[in-house]
């Protein structure tokens, strides 16, 4: 399974089930553990990831951190769990205490749905008090998975995630600027523009006159740029179409028609995932294809109608797994959870050699 699928996945399952996890500890095990799986550390193992660390301070004795993840026998992130209600702006000052003792320089306050990046960037061996990245993993794009990727285990260094840290730190800062700007211009962001217009004096008059007009010229340049964007977008997919249309052979009334789509949920999204997960270790994942009909998920090998691996069975009160026999004959067989795929494993990857032979 793509690391890309892995956060998504684990992005939908949090959506999924954040209203059933009722205490902190639960949502260390329903997300963030998983999260920290994610990355490649084994959360099983006290040498790599160590449960309630030690991070004493001074004379006060006893201060946990709830996790702390290593490599090759040293520190390198330490990670502090709230619940998932929790707004984490009132515990930076305890991450701030832990990191002061630990000799590691990331430490990543999360509630398992955001997870704030912390280093030492202004001062060496004291964290910052604003995180220099931060991200919620429910709404992952791919820029945000690919910067995660530089805290995998197998990809773990130090000097090119501090690089980038200091990137995405001002990034971050200027955004915020930007869009404190586009919402409420000030003074001498409007004096910047009204200076290179008018030609008088610049009176409070003038600058009051230009606030609005300010403004409304940032609203309209965005409003533009969408526009210019969407409409190539648009004229992109159309060309598309025409093409794809073009390609089409005739219908033959003789063939049976496919059956009418419905949404794919995020429930078949993780299912699918699962299914693509077991059989990557086989096949490279970009050959595994889903199409979605009114009765249930078709996993499909080459995006082949007669080369079905599995259908999924996920609409009704009850779940099913399709298992393919030879003939693409179908058994059903019931599951209580899409987890419950992973017992079947074995029976999906023979029926992909079988459709590979």
């Amino acid at each position: 399974m793509d690391f890309i699928d892995v956060i998504k996945a684990l992005g939908e399952k949090v959506s999924r089930l954040k209203d059933s996890i009722q205490t902190e500890e639960a949502t260390k095990n329903a997300f963030v553990m998983p999260f920290i799986a994610a990355l490649g550390y084994d959360v099983f193992n006290p040498l790599e990831v160590i449960p309630e660390f030690v991070a004493d301070l001074g004379i006060k004795k006893g201060e946990k951190v709830d996790y702390c993840i290593q490599k090759d026998g040293q520190p390198i992130i330490i990670v502090e769990c709230k619940h998932w209600k929790e707004e984490l702006n009132v515990h930076n000052s305890q991450l701030h205490r832990y990191f002061h003792v630990c000799s590691t320089r990331f430490g990543i306050l999360t509630n398992g749905i955001v997870y704030r990046f912390y280093t030492d960037l202004e001062e060496p061996n004291k964290m910052d008090n604003k995180p220099f990245w931060e991200f919620n993993i429910t709404d992952m794009n791919e820029a945000a998975v690919f910067e995660l990727k530089k805290y995998q285990n197998s990809a773990f260094d130090v000097d090119q995630i501090l690089s980038a840290a200091s990137e995405l730190k001002y990034t971050r800062e200027i955004k915020k600027i930007i869009a404190a700007e586009f919402a409420n211009p000030s003074e001498t962001f409007v004096r910047y523009f009204a200076k290179h217009i008018h030609t008088g004096m610049m009176t409070a008059k003038v600058l009051e006159q230009f606030g609005p007009l300010v403004k409304k010229s940032l609203q309209q340049y965005v409003s533009d740029l969408i526009s210019d964007r969407l409409k190539t977008a648009l004229s992109n997919e159309a060309d598309t179409v025409k093409q794809e249309t073009a390609q089409m052979p005739e219908p033959n009334a003789s063939q049976p028609q496919d059956e009418p789509k419905t949404e794919f949920t995020e429930l078949e999204q993780e299912a699918f995932f699962i299914v693509k997960s077991i059989l990557r270790t086989k096949i490279n994942g970009s050959r595994l294809h889903y199409r979605d009909t009114v009765r249930y998920l078709s996993v499909l090998l080459d995006d082949n109608n007669r080369k079905p691996i599995c259908r999924l069975h996920l609409n009704g009160t009850k779940k099913y797994l399709g298992l393919m026999e030879d003939g693409n004959k179908e058994t059903r067989v019931e599951i209580e959870t899409i987890d419950n795929i992973y017992d079947y494993s074995e029976q999906l990857l023979n029926t992909l050699t079988r459709l590979e032979k």
